[in-house]
């Protein structure tokens, strides 16, 4: 057990204090969880323990640290905690009433129903479309091969941003993709905002005005897709029901969409990259990867082909334990509670952080190495403790896209291993930006040759 300071020295259920530090350090620590969250959460944790109090302006800011407290943040007995007060702070001007965003009751009624597009008639759909255009998506880059180096994050942004035009919206984006691409990236890019007001030429400024851009994009077609038999997840959600009959306003389906949209080719970017990086730097699970996939029936997957994938899925599990794409989950305290003894104050805001109990020793062997076998069935190393890999959050908030992302990410990777070999440098190192979402700063470029 860490030691902790003598503020931090307390007896169960007494009120947690803030740590005090300087003027200078406290600036220092509020940057440093902007620019890199795990060497953020590791000094905290390593200085203090694993229930911190920071004091920024006038907000309390609890860090939760471990397994347990994911466990508790995730499950969250009672609704003690909130994700749409949290959640509002942070994004509310730009995804406003996204599933992320709401809580409870009104949590579970539009999960409910938007659970319609995530069943499995719906997901063979989404397969039977997104297997051929991701093999001619990954096929085309060789034409792009003329020093053969690419840069990997941009290219996956395009590959997830039209498979989510194709299955989320059930339409060919056209000349309007670089436009709702930027539109995309600036809302993501205005969730770090640093000053809270949208002047114009903010971060939050161009963020607003960008959601406004997708809004008017969606808005003229929900009227149609609510008579349509299409089924793309847009006209599923134009369309959903509950028992009563009651259905989506139009705000509310196209509050949807754009966190989905958003959500859909974020993320799965950002695991794809991560993936891709992992196997560069290892070149022997790229042959290794290879030799599974290439022991399938075909050289086209089927749906059936995914569960066979199971080296990939360790791959993906490793690159996802690196660098998850949400490095913290926010929420904010409705009430006061305890947690290891301390008790922690209503009105909150409580920090849990996967990416620090991903690289803890509590729960892996040598947690700095990349290693895909600690996911299989002798070492199972993710099993030690149920809440120690959370890349898709968990509990009632659990990500409603777990799914089809791995069944995006394994077509992906089928097809860049039947197609390419790739590399780095020797030596490098993918620089990242842990947030909003992971991402590598220098666009993660990679040689490729093709493979014979």
């Amino acid at each position: 057990m860490l030691d902790s300071p003598s503020t931090l020295q307390l007896t169960k259920t007494k009120p947690l204090t803030p740590i005090k530090i300087g003027f200078l350090e406290s600036w220092r620590l509020v940057s440093l969880s902007y620019s890199d969250p795990l060497k953020h959460t590791q000094y905290l944790n390593q200085k203090y323990g694993n229930v911190v109090m920071q004091k920024v302006g006038k907000l309390e800011v609890v860090h939760l640290f471990g397994a347990d407290a994911n466990r508790f943040a995730l499950l969250n007995p009672d609704n003690t905690l909130s994700n749409k007060k949290a959640w509002d702070q942070i994004i509310g001007r730009l995804f406003p009433n996204g599933l992320m965003l709401r809580d409870a009751e009104d949590h579970r009624y539009h999960r409910r129903l938007m659970q319609a597009g995530f069943k499995s008639k719906a997901m063979r759909g989404y397969f039977s479309q997104m297997a051929p255009q991701i093999e001619q998506c990954i096929a085309d880059w060789q034409p792009t091969l003329g020093d053969k180096q690419v840069f990997a994050y941009s290219k996956f942004k395009q590959t997830t941003l039209d498979l989510a035009a194709t299955v989320f919206l059930g339409m060919d984006l056209g000349p309007d993709a670089k436009k709702i691409n930027q539109a995309f990236e600036a809302t993501v890019a205005a969730s770090m905002w640093r000053f809270p007001f949208a002047f114009p030429g903010t971060l939050l400024w161009r963020g607003i005005r960008a959601r406004k851009t997708m809004c008017d994009f969606f808005q003229p077609m929900i009227g149609e897709r609510k008579t349509s038999s299409r089924q793309d997840l847009f006209s599923i959600l134009c369309r959903a029901k509950d028992e009563d009959g009651s259905s989506y306003t139009d705000q509310e389906i196209i509050d949807h969409i754009n966190f989905l949209m958003m959500a859909a080719h974020d993320t799965t970017t950002s695991a794809l990259t991560s993936m891709t990086y992992a196997l560069a730097k290892n070149p022997e699970w790229q042959d290794r990867l290879w030799l599974e996939m290439s022991g399938l029936e075909g050289k086209v997957l089927e749906l059936t082909d995914l569960n066979k994938m199971i080296e990939t899925e360790w791959v993906m599990k490793e690159a996802l334990r690196l660098y998850p794409p949400l490095s913290t989950l926010p929420k904010f305290s409705n009430k006061a509670f305890e947690f290891e003894g301390y008790s922690i104050p209503a009105d909150a805001m409580v920090i849990t952080s996967p990416i620090h109990t991903h690289y803890s020793p509590n729960y892996w062997d040598d947690p700095k190495a990349f290693d895909p076998l600690r996911f299989n069935e002798e070492r199972k190393e993710h099993k030690r403790h149920t809440y120690s890999w959370i890349p898709f959050s968990g509990g009632a908030h659990m990500c409603i896209g777990l799914h089809f992302a791995e069944m995006q990410i394994k077509l992906v990777m089928f097809e860049m291993l039947k197609n390419y070999r790739w590399s780095v440098p020797k030596g490098y190192e993918m620089p990242v930006q842990q947030s909003p979402i992971s991402k590598p700063t220098d666009g993660l470029p990679i040689s490729l040759c093709r493979r014979q």
